[in-house]
């Protein structure tokens, strides 16, 4: 299993970490944010497709920002990819 850690850029959250492996994303963690929002993404995130996660939510905005944790989430995903 390798890990990816990942800076995100004008949200909240000050890092974004989890582990994958066969194209399957597992342990995410946000540090900062809103906390039950981002443990709530972790879990419905848990053993899932990389690639599906990072389509459905790329684009996704926060607050009138032009980005969003789960944004964010998606840039370090395609990252990987």
């Amino acid at each position: 299993m390798q890990k990816k850690e990942f800076i995100p850029h004008g949200v909240c959250a000050q890092k974004i970490s989890f582990d994958y492996e066969n194209g399957k994303i597992y342990n995410l963690k946000f540090v900062g944010g809103c906390n039950g929002n981002l443990k709530a993404i972790g879990k419905l995130c848990e053993g899932h497709e990389m690639k599906e996660i990072a389509e459905i939510l790329k684009g996704n905005t926060c607050n009138g920002k032009s980005t969003s944790c789960a944004d964010q989430l998606s840039k370090a995903i395609f990252e990987v990819l």
